[in-house]
C-alpha cells in the first residue's frame, strides 16, 4: 500500500476479519451531535439511582444528549423528571448537580416557582396576567421508569417499548428475562460508587466492554479469576452462558478470595459464573453470585465519556460494615485497565491510518451487530 492510501475495504477482507467504524465516527462533533438527538434523546436512558433520590425534594440533574434534565421526587414519593429549563426565558432552573430543596422549584432569574411535579404555581405578577394559563407553562415533563433500582428517562414524545429494548438486550444476553430476577438488583444497598473521567468516544467504551479478545494481554486479575476469558471469547459472544470461576477460586476478588454472602435468589447453575450484559446505548451489568456491578456512561463530548460505576451488595452486608474492598478492587482495576485502552485508541482515531477503520477477529465479529446499530439510528 502507498503513501495516502486507503485500507483494504470490507469486500477485499479474508473470512476472518470484519471491518469496523471508520475512525471520524469516533472524532467528528456532528457525528456526536447526531447520535446524541438520534440515539441518545430517542431511547431510554439510565439516569440515576432510584435510592439517591430517597425523598420529597431531593433531585439530581442529568445529562443526556443535549438536554440537562431535572429528576426528582414528588411529595407522594412518586419519580419526576422534566427538562431543567424554567419556560419564561429559557433559564437554567438548576445549576447543581445534585440537591434538595423544600417546597418548590424557583427560576433564580425571574422567580417563575414550580412544584416537584413541574407546575408552574407561581411567579411575579402572575395574578395580574388573567390570560394566562399557568397549566400551559409548567416544565416539560420527561418519560420515567423504574427498574432495577434505576430511574430510565426517554425524551422522545412517544418512547420506544421499554421491554423491547431494554429489557429486550438483558433477555437477548441471558436468554430470558428471568435470568436477572434472582439476584434482587433493585433491593440491593450502595456499597461504593467510583466516577471516571474518560478521554475516549462511548462507542470506544462500549466496543471494548462487549469483547475479550484484549482479556489476556490488560485484565491479569480477571483472566486468573475467570481463565476462560484468555481464551479471548467474552462471555458476551453467548447467550446465557456465565464465564465459571477458576477451580482454585473462592470468589470474585482481586486475590480469587472469598467473597460476601451469596445473593439468595441466585441458582446453582449460576453460581460461581460471571455474566456480562451490555444494555445499549449505556449500560453495563455484571452479576456474579454476591454483588452486582452496575456501569452508567454520559457521553459528554466526542472525546470525552463520564462513567459511575457502581458495586451494590445485600443490604446486611453494607450495613454490617463488611470489608468490600477485595471486591470492590477486582473490577475497578478492570475499568481502570479498560478505560486507559480506550483512551490509547481514541488518540489515534484521527489519524489517516484509520481513516477507514480498522478490523475485527472471529472473537470480536459480534460488535459488528452494534456498528449496525448505531448506523441504523443516525443514518
Amino acid at each position: 500500500m502507498t503513501t495516502g492510501e486507503l485500507p483494504t475495504t470490507e469486500s477485499q477482507l479474508p473470512e476472518s476479519l470484519r471491518e469496523t467504524l471508520p475512525g471520524h465516527h469516533y472524532t467528528e462533533p456532528g457525528i456526536f451531535r447526531l447520535e446524541q438527538a438520534t440515539i441518545f434523546e430517542a431511547g431510554w436512558f439510565c439516569a440515576v439511582r432510584s435510592a439517591d433520590l430517597a425523598k420529597p425534594g431531593q433531585f439530581e440533574t442529568v445529562q443526556i444528549g443535549r438536554e440537562s434534565v431535572l429528576v426528582t421526587r414528588n411529595r407522594s414519593g412518586a419519580i419526576k423528571a422534566h427538562l431543567n429549563v424554567c419556560r419564561h426565558r429559557g433559564a437554567r432552573l438548576c445549576t447543581e448537580e445534585s440537591g434538595e430543596v423544600r417546597r418548590s422549584f424557583q427560576c433564580p432569574y425571574h422567580a417563575w416557582t414550580y412544584s416537584f411535579d413541574g407546575e408552574l404555581i407561581a411567579a411575579p405578577n402572575l395574578n395580574a396576567m388573567d390570560d394566562v394559563d399557568r397549566t400551559q407553562y409548567g416544565l416539560h415533563e420527561v418519560h420515567v421508569r423504574e427498574w432495577l433500582g434505576y430511574v430510565w428517562l426517554c425524551l422522545a414524545e412517544e418512547p420506544p417499548s421499554f421491554d423491547d429494548t431494554v429489557i429486550g438486550d438483558v433477555t437477548n444476553r441471558l436468554g430470558t428475562p428471568d435470568a436477572i430476577v434472582g439476584y434482587q438488583v433493585a433491593d440491593l444497598k450502595l456499597g461504593r460508587r467510583v466516577e471516571y473521567d474518560v478521554k475516549a468516544n462511548w462507542k470506544q467504551i462500549v466496543e471494548n466492554f462487549m469483547e475479550c479478545y484484549h482479556c489476556a494481554t490488560i485484565h491479569p486479575e480477571l483472566t486468573e479469576v475467570l481463565p476462560e476469558f484468555a481464551d479471548g471469547l467474552a462471555a458476551q459472544y453467548f447467550v446465557g452462558h456465565g464465564a465459571e470461576f477458576g477451580e482454585d477460586i473462592e470468589g470474585f476478588t482481586v486475590d480469587g478470595s472469598a467473597g460476601l454472602a451469596k445473593l439468595p435468589g441466585v441458582n446453582e447453575d449460576q453460581d460461581r459464573r460471571y455474566y456480562a450484559i451490555t444494555v445499549r446505548p449505556q449500560v453495563f451489568i455484571n452479576l456474579v453470585p454476591d454483588h452486582v456491578v452496575f456501569h452508567r456512561m454520559f457521553p459528554l463530548a466526542p472525546d470525552r465519556t463520564l462513567v459511575r460505576c457502581d458495586w451494590l451488595y445485600l443490604p446486611d452486608v453494607v450495613d454490617s460494615g463488611a470489608d468490600i474492598d477485595r471486591s470492590v478492587e477486582l473490577f475497578h482495576r478492570v475499568n481502570q485497565q479498560d478505560f486507559d485502552a480506550c483512551e490509547r485508541c481514541q488518540l489515534a482515531m484521527d489519524s489517516r491510518s484509520y481513516a477507514s477503520g480498522g478490523v475485527l477477529v472471529p472473537s470480536e465479529h459480534h460488535i459488528v451487530e452494534f456498528h449496525d446499530w448505531v448506523r441504523e439510528r443516525t443514518g
